[in-house]
């Protein structure tokens, strides 16, 4: 696991000497990661590893690229509410900032609604892989979030009883909730 703290307060990619040569994950660094014990499964080492090395010498223009092949690795990762991290599952916020987190070093708020409001708005036309999609599942307020992949796709977790997957806007339930898309502050120039 690398940790950009500079790039972070900067709110742009981690450097390629981070990368290349990431700091090893402390005791502290696992517990406020994911909150879980801090020694996680080696699954979740591994993921992170691997998507350590693909960012590695691509931090520029293919951020979007490795931030949506680390997402894919997680498909099929069960659904639990307040979930953080593969060994637990993920709700939706927490898929989210855990894809964003260990792929390209992107610290996001902790919820779906706090998500919605730190994004740059993107016109639906416009949105690129890693945009965020928000969707009102439950009465007025954000309540769901997703990663757009492409061409109407995103993936997300989507429910209780689910895993981690892929989904299209244009089926009828997201469509209907569907509120819009925010760029990530530390993509938008990417």
């Amino acid at each position: 696991m690398f940790t950009p703290a500079n790039a972070l307060a900067q709110s742009t990619i981690p450097d390629v000497a981070s990368l290349i040569a990431p700091k090893a994950p402390t005791v502290a660094d696992n517990a406020a990661v994911d909150g879980d014990n801090p020694a996680d499964d080696d699954d979740d080492d591994s993921l992170v590893a691997a998507a350590t090395a693909k960012l590695a010498g691509h931090v520029d223009g293919h951020a979007r690229e490795a931030l949506l092949a680390f997402a894919m690795k997680l498909r099929d990762i069960r659904y639990h509410r307040g979930g953080r991290a593969p060994s637990t599952g993920f709700d939706c916020s927490g898929f989210v900032r855990y894809v964003f987190l260990h792929s390209i070093g992107l610290d996001l708020p902790t919820n779906s609604a706090s998500q919605f409001l730190a994004g740059l708005k993107v016109k639906r036309n416009e949105m690129k892989t890693g945009d965020l999609v928000f969707f009102r599942t439950r009465g007025k307020a954000i309540s769901h979030v997703g990663i757009y992949i492409d061409n109407g796709q995103f993936i997300h977790s989507p429910s209780a009883g689910k895993t981690v997957r892929v989904d299209s806007l244009n089926e009828a339930y997201w469509s209907k909730h569907f509120v819009g898309a925010k760029r990530p502050e530390g993509i938008s120039n990417i």
